[in-house]
């Protein structure tokens, strides 16, 4: 039986806000509570049945109020960022991610009602680089590719995790991380990037991508909130395309570049508020990561619906990307632009 009353954090994405309204539409449940610092989607809103939005911020502690007084036992965490799509504010996302997951583990940690708790993490915990595995399963090593990204902020929530399990060994945790999500409405870093016209990319590198598209996401925490599924579970997509073949595919136009310039241009997009590139997006988009499903098969007992190719697919056809027309003179104007710009930024 599912639990009876449920909270969801960062109802105001729309991971966060689709599970709200599904949970809301859901009589088994007694009440469905959603908590952000923004209301969410008008759409979310109109169709969240019996559910209630409550605006609280998880980083105070009046979070533990929250809890107490609703009598909650079920938690999905869902408001964590691992790659927010535009420039941001990297301290007050850290802190969502950091010390708001620090105050909602506590407030659970006090409240003996607390039974259940689901927690949105990413496959970006494993890093990407020259030395990665191949393909990263729940029992590889940690280690996010810089000591200051949004990778580095869900292994210190992970940490939290742990802890809270080690404390309250009779709460059912179940702990997700998602490969990269994409989906005909999903803003992330990689939808922003696939939809520009000319794709920078690096020379000597054609990294495989793994996606997930956006209804397995929303299926899974679903699961786990209806059902106990105790457990680490990687979250991702059958099957690879590599960088070269997605962008072929969405009908954009590559353009390599050295190595050495990515980063400054990276910069160039962050600063016309076009693509968030944070130095672990790089990376990945460089050496790739691969994770293996087969622990969400087995024990988690989900297959997803939808294929990396497929999912791409879904993305491209529900954006409405058309290929771009005299790709070669748009490169090259677009990559004297880029070079001349990052040069001279990064002097």
């Amino acid at each position: 039986m599912p639990s009876n009353i449920v909270l969801v954090t960062g109802v105001a994405g729309e991971l966060g806000g689709k599970l709200l309204a599904r949970l809301g539409n859901n009589p088994d449940f007694e009440r469905v509570i959603g908590v952000d610092t923004v209301a969410p989607d008008k759409t979310v809103l109109q169709r969240m049945g019996h559910a209630e939005f409550v605006r609280a911020d998880i980083r105070n502690p009046l979070i533990a109020k929250v809890i107490s007084t609703a009598e909650v036992d079920t938690v999905v965490h869902a408001s964590c960022t691992a790659h927010p799509a535009g420039p941001g504010r990297r301290t007050a996302i850290k802190e969502v991610n950091v010390i708001g997951t620090m105050r909602l583990l506590a407030a659970c940690q006090r409240s003996p009602l607390v039974k259940k708790l689901v927690v949105k993490s990413t496959a970006a915990v494993y890093g990407a680089g020259a030395r990665s595995q191949a393909v990263f399963t729940e029992d590889s090593e940690l280690i996010p590719t810089s000591s200051s990204g949004y990778a580095k902020d869900a292994v210190e929530m992970e940490g939290y995790v742990r802890g809270l399990v080690r404390r309250r060994p009779d709460i059912t945790t179940t702990l997700f991380r998602f490969a990269n999500i994409i989906g005909p409405e999903t803003d992330t870093v990689l939808s922003r990037y696939f939809a520009l016209p000319v794709v920078p990319t690096v020379f000597g590198y054609d990294a495989r991508i793994q996606l997930l598209h956006s209804s397995d996401a929303l299926a899974v925490l679903e699961r786990a909130t209806l059902t106990d599924k105790p457990g680490v579970f990687n979250v991702g997509s059958e099957g690879v395309l590599t960088l070269s073949q997605a962008i072929r595919r969405a009908g954009r136009v590559e353009l390599p570049m050295p190595r050495s310039v990515v980063p400054s241009v990276g910069k160039v997009l962050r600063g016309a508020r076009v693509v968030d590139f944070s130095a672990d997006q790089v990376r990945l988009l460089n050496f790739g990561r691969v994770v293996d499903i087969a622990k969400l098969k087995d024990e988690f007992g989900y297959i997803p619906r939808w294929t990396t190719r497929e999912a791409f697919d879904d993305y491209i056809a529900g954006r409405g990307l058309r290929p771009v027309l005299d790709g070669g003179k748009l490169a090259g104007l677009a990559g004297k632009v880029l070079v001349a710009a990052a040069t001279g930024q990064s002097r």
